[in-house]
């Protein structure tokens, strides 16, 4: 057996983090990488069971593999808030080591075979679990390394991106397997031989099935014109100053004048794109929706769906979100929302829903108030924002589609169920510019595509500071603007109607591994327990 030292040890825990990290999209694009990212860590673990050492011994290593990945990858959202980004990489770095311990004590007191096992259990679980708490930090999910591959991963449209971690993990425990019987069992290369085909064969299935999917996949026609607006509004500097806030709203319109014609449907613009909060109760009497219907009428008609700051009154505290209104008995709710004004002049709301947390919701402060007093301010309003207590989709006369605001564009079984509604397109609207010129809204960008796979929906895709998109059905990037540039792109993207798999049925890997997590953990205990008395 090969003999690690403490340093050697260290050496492989640094070597996997780096392995992670350039393997991310845009960290280094490097995405084969990640079918071998976590041998390292994977030896580092077998050795210290195989050495008998203490289980605690494998926290320090797996931690530092797990920062190194945050940090490496994430390391852009120091730029929006430093604290608020430190406290993200140590949690979800002990998230995640957390999940790796669960692994080891389930191989140590199960049994190997078994606990290899429970790594694909556990992570998926943990994956699937991180989509549904408030502090849900979903950016590094490793299926998300595949979204500038997505000819590799068509098959989405079943799994969702869970479906891109368990092959991430199930290929390189099989590498790993054939290293550890070579290195440390001294085996022969010539009796890998079965485990070398069956890991290629689930390397190369998969990959073979979208590939073929990916170029015999054939959208239907149905086309819709849509133009989206980049204003390029500084996010630090000029957006949120209410003194411009006018002036902001005239130039998206004219930005779009540019581009609508008689055939346009939809005029697209970024969130937040109007920054003085508007009353939703009585919106028409707003000079925002004012100048925007008489704008709209000018052009064609044409329905517009913008990014705006509302609010409403309440008789009585509704939600965490409710504020006392100071002098009065009243409450108060900020929302993020997209508001569409339709083809009668209509308007419609809806409030972004899976929020930032630490800037637009706060972790347990229903549990823990104070912590409200201590939200991040990114411009415009901060403290925990209201929600919709469901997904909600907007329609127009041609077609329905699915408002996304920003940070929910990675939650793939939120946009799902935006889908199962009626949408049959993705209206994206976000605002980038906070993380400035960084892999942050690089990542972002390519997120879209993965939501276009699972639910073979279009995407429209509006950024204040870019990247606009317009992406089709197999996750393929149509038009793009550049970063940081004011541009407005005029595009046809299909509808569609039909639910894929992932859309009519939902994330049924992490709802499975979940519910078999919980009796792997119950089984890891009880026989921890039982065999440390029968020790005794």
């Amino acid at each position: 057996m090969i003999n690690l030292s403490r340093k050697h040890r260290y050496l492989l825990s640094i070597l996997s983090g780096i392995l992670m990290v350039v393997s991310f999209p845009f960290s280094g694009s490097l995405t084969l990488v990640v079918f071998i990212s976590w041998i390292p860590l994977l030896f580092v673990e077998s050795y210290i069971t195989k050495q008998r050492y203490r289980s605690r011994k494998i926290l320090p290593h797996a931690y530092l593999t797990f920062l190194i990945y945050n940090v490496g990858s994430t390391w852009w959202v120091i730029n929006a808030d430093e604290g608020g980004a430190i406290l993200a990489f140590v949690l979800n770095s002990l998230l995640m080591t957390l999940t790796f311990y669960l692994f080891h004590l389930t191989k140590k007191h199960v049994g190997s075979k078994e606990g290899y096992i429970a790594l694909l259990i556990y992570w998926i679980s943990f994956e699937y679990l991180h989509y549904n708490w408030e502090a849900s930090w979903t950016w590094l999910t490793l299926g998300n390394s595949f979204s500038i591959q997505p000819s590799w991963v068509q098959w989405y449209s079943f799994t969702g991106v869970l479906g891109g971690s368990f092959w991430i993990l199930l290929i390189n425990m099989l590498v790993f397997r054939i290293y550890q019987n070579v290195l440390m069992k001294r085996e022969t290369w010539k009796i890998q031989t079965p485990l070398i085909w069956m890991a290629g064969f689930f390397v190369l299935l998969p990959l073979t099935i979208s590939l073929i999917t990916y170029f015999t996949y054939s959208e239907k026609e149905r086309p819709v014109e849509i133009v989206i607006v980049q204003p390029n509004i500084d996010p630090y500097n000029m957006k949120f100053d209410m003194s411009t806030a006018d002036d902001q709203l005239i130039y998206i319109i004219n930005l779009a004048k540019e581009k609508v014609t008689k055939n346009t449907s939809l005029i697209l613009a970024p969130e937040t794109a109007i920054t003085a909060p508007i009353y939703e109760g009585n919106v028409m009497m707003s000079r925002e929706y004012k100048f925007l219907k008489d704008q709209k009428h000018e052009m064609f008609n044409t329905p517009i769906c913008i990014g705006a700051s509302t609010l409403m009154d309440f008789e009585k505290k509704r939600s965490r979100a409710s504020r006392p209104i100071a002098g009065g008995p009243d409450f108060r709710e900020y929302y993020n929302t997209t508001m569409l004004i339709d083809d009668d002049d209509a308007v419609t709301f809806v409030h972004k829903s899976k929020l930032v947390p630490g800037v637009e919701a706060i972790p347990f402060s229903e549990i823990f108030p104070f912590l409200e007093d201590i939200a991040i301010d990114n411009g415009g309003t901060s403290g925990t924002l209201g929600v919709e207590e469901f997904p909600k989709i907007m329609e127009i006369d041609k077609f329905k589609f699915a408002p996304v605001v920003c940070y929910e564009s990675i939650y793939g079984e939120w946009v799902t169920e935006q889908c199962r509604a009626g949408a049959e397109l993705i209206c994206i609207t976000t605002n980038d510019g906070w993380w400035k010129d960084t892999p942050g809204y690089k990542q972002h960008m390519s997120f879209a595509s993965l939501r276009a796979i699972e639910n073979r929906r279009s995407i429209a895709r509006s950024a204040n500071t870019g990247i606009s998109a317009f992406v089709n059905q197999r996750g393929d990037i149509l038009q793009a603007t550049e970063w940081w540039k004011p541009d407005v792109i005029r595009g046809t993207l299909n509808l569609n109607s039909e639910l894929s798999f992932y859309t009519k049925y939902g994330n049924v890997l992490g709802r499975s591994f979940a519910f078999v997590t919980v009796l792997l953990i119950l089984f890891t205990f009880v026989k921890r327990f039982k065999r440390a008395r029968d020790i005794k």
